[in-house]
């Protein structure tokens, strides 16, 4: 049986950590003991006043393990050091961070999977790009890349060219985040083409629009806001949102988990339109997950309405956030959230699990000879 498996990906947010997460509990539900470690980390997280890169933490969380800072996430690239390894590159262990890591890992463990770092060339400055650190572990590789036709053989084709350099082993590619009516597509042409290049497709995940979904926590920090009320509720998922301008009774009585982005002239007149909607359409449920008051001007509310509007937010336990940017500017910042799983999320950890049992061929990745 395979030994160790690292995990690559063609670039940054195409769910190599939501596939390693669910290859991680795939195996472990089939009775395999199973370790896992992020190599190299770039984003460095403390939680209890354990500093390791956030993805360990995560996996710690969801899979049940107690983190060990040196063992699971060995080399930590935090902001300055690359710039002081470049001025003395012998002041840094790495090498005997990560060996140290994977002697111990790989002693407790049937399998251990290796989580890499964004695409295959990051860490390359330090000399530990995904393919420097396969190398070291001597460790096959899956490659995961986002779902498409052209672009994605041309992402396989470039990437292979890293581990190929190095004599580094490619198990096979495994193609996320494909539009469920394209996934017969992408199977016939780029199966088709990843053949030639003598590489299997190990697994086609359809594209889970609720993965996407960001938490209250993540648009606080997209808009750089201040918690006003209810800060105990920022893990409330949001699905879209809506204006506090032109409130949209359709998206209320269609959606759940709406963020309203609203002035604070508007916010008393937007919160008494959702009421009448929701009472009107007898929606039991609150479809309101947050609020966000743009121009940082909750002082601005005329003082009758005060108690109005807090009462509202109080009876749903709603996140209210002040931010400094405009309605507009507020939703351009959304928009452009990149949304991972994180350890506040364990429902999207539930669905990458499930996406991997269901579509990924485990028993060609255990089965794997070299």
């Amino acid at each position: 049986m395979l030994r160790k498996l690292y995990i690559a990906a063609s670039s940054q947010h195409v769910g190599k950590t939501t596939t390693t997460l669910g290859l991680v509990a795939a195996f472990r539900q089939r009775g395999h003991n199973v370790g896992y470690c992020k190599p190299v980390g770039q984003e460095v997280q403390e939680f209890g006043g354990l500093r390791a890169d956030k993805d360990a933490h995560l996996f710690a969380k969801v899979m049940g393990f107690p983190l060990t800072a040196e063992i699971h996430s060995p080399v930590m690239l935090s902001k300055g050091v690359t710039s002081q390894f470049l001025e003395d590159p012998a002041a840094f262990d790495f090498y005997e961070r990560i060996e140290k890591a994977s002697s111990y890992l790989e002693a407790q463990h049937e399998l251990v999977i290796y989580e890499g770092t964004g695409h295959p060339g990051v860490g390359s400055v330090v000399n530990l790009s995904n393919a420097d650190v396969a190398k070291m572990l001597d460790a096959p590789v899956v490659l995961v890349v986002e779902g498409g036709v052209g672009n994605t053989i041309d992402r396989v084709s470039l990437c292979l060219a890293k581990f190929k350099e190095l004599n580094v082993p490619v198990i096979g590619v495994i193609v996320n985040k494909v539009f469920p009516e394209k996934i017969e597509k992408v199977r016939k042409y780029v199966g088709m083409k990843l053949a030639e290049m003598g590489l299997p497709i190990l697994g086609i995940l359809p594209y889970e629009k609720s993965l996407s979904f960001p938490i209250m926590q993540t648009v606080l920090e997209a808009v750089q806001g201040r918690v006003l009320v209810n800060e105990e509720n920022l893990d409330n998922r949001m699905e879209d949102f809506l204006s506090g301008s032109l409130i949209d009774t359709d998206k209320l009585v269609s959606t759940r988990n709406l963020l309203l982005i609203v002035s604070p002239k508007r916010l008393f007149s937007s919160i008494q339109k959702i009421q009448e909607v929701t009472l009107t359409n007898k929606i039991e449920e609150n479809p309101i997950s947050g609020i966000i008051i743009t121009g940082d001007g909750l002082h601005e509310i005329p003082v009758r309405d005060f108690s109005k509007v807090f009462a509202f937010f109080d009876k749903h336990k709603i996140p209210v956030i002040a931010t400094p940017f405009d309605p507009l500017g507020s939703a351009i910042k959304i928009s452009r959230i990149e949304v991972k799983i994180n350890a506040r999320t364990p429902w999207k950890a539930e669905q990458a699990i499930s996406l991997i049992g269901q579509h990924v061929d485990l028993d060609a990745i255990l089965g794997y000879k070299g």
